[in-house]
């Protein structure tokens, strides 16, 4: 099995099991993903166009679709640290009136799931009438316990400020791609997981590389895979150009912060503790 050290800083174009199979176990920090949905052109729907992936069709039987997701998260377990997290996006689909939870196959992998997140898009979804728009999709969490906690490290208070509640817009201006991240969420991640340690940051289906360019910034070694050549080479450009996306890298990272922390508030004497209320207010 080759040296994590060949895969740094590449954008690999291959089958994602393929090439997660040829990695080393426990080598990675951190990974970020979002998979094709399995959306199925028939039932997009009226409010979006036809959502048409480069060399992927998109279009398998729910129960083939769910094991390979079972077999792509369970390579990525192997491969991240222990006490290493990967998040993962996803949404509810209906199909025929029946809805297909994530947790449907995510409950049957590895992973144990340390919280569920909610990216509020902010834009009508592709749902007709029969239900409330869905404007919302899901992050998940995961987690990959160190020994026997199944808790992990707690987040700094300046990024668990930010909420399990994410209102970030969906990317607008790359429209090689049906369905890109916009470069604060992998961001977001990237930041409140890893902080100011240097690591390691896969996206198994990286796309056009929006994590790949948020880890580069931020001065992180990166893995992409992905199975079309035509995003390869995008992802590969965008790397190029990485310093024109840092002003929206900067953005986000000014969210990143608190004036003084709960602790620092009790140790000066501004939380009383008989009332429970911030003597500063």
């Amino acid at each position: 099995m080759a040296d994590i050290k060949t895969f740094l800083n590449k954008v690999i174009c291959g089958d994602v099991l393929d090439v997660l199979k040829a990695m080393p176990s426990d080598s990675v920090d951190l990974g970020i993903t979002s998979p094709p949905y399995n959306k199925k052109g028939k039932n997009k729907g009226w409010l979006v166009d036809k959502v048409v992936y480069s060399d992927y069709g998109d279009n398998m039987d729910e129960s083939d679709y769910q094991r390979w997701q079972i077999d792509v998260l369970n390579e990525l377990y192997r491969i991240i640290k222990e006490g290493g997290s990967f998040f993962y996006n996803h949404k509810l689909r209906w199909e025929r009136g029946k809805m297909i939870h994530p947790l449907e196959w995510i409950s049957k992998t590895r992973w144990v799931v340390r919280q569920e997140i909610i990216w509020n898009r902010k834009i009508a979804g592709n749902i007709r009438g029969w239900r409330f728009w869905q404007v919302d999709e899901r992050i998940y969490w995961l987690y990959k316990p160190k020994g026997d906690n199944l808790i992990g490290e707690e987040l700094k208070p300046q990024h668990a400020k930010l909420s399990s509640v994410w209102e970030i817009r969906p990317e607008q201006g790359l429209k090689e791609h049906p369905a890109p991240f916009p470069i604060e969420l992998p961001t977001r991640i990237i930041l409140s997981i890893l902080d100011d340690k240097r690591g390691v940051v896969i996206d198994p289906f990286c796309g056009t590389g929006t994590t790949l360019v948020s880890a580069k910034l931020l001065g992180h070694d990166y893995i992409g895979i992905d199975i079309s050549k035509d995003y390869v080479e995008l992802a590969k450009a965008r790397l190029e150009r990485a310093q024109e996306e840092l002003s929206r890298v900067i953005r986000e990272k000014e969210l990143h912060s608190v004036s003084m922390t709960f602790e620092e508030r009790k140790r000066k004497g501004y939380w009383d503790k008989k009332t429970r209320q911030n003597k500063l207010l």
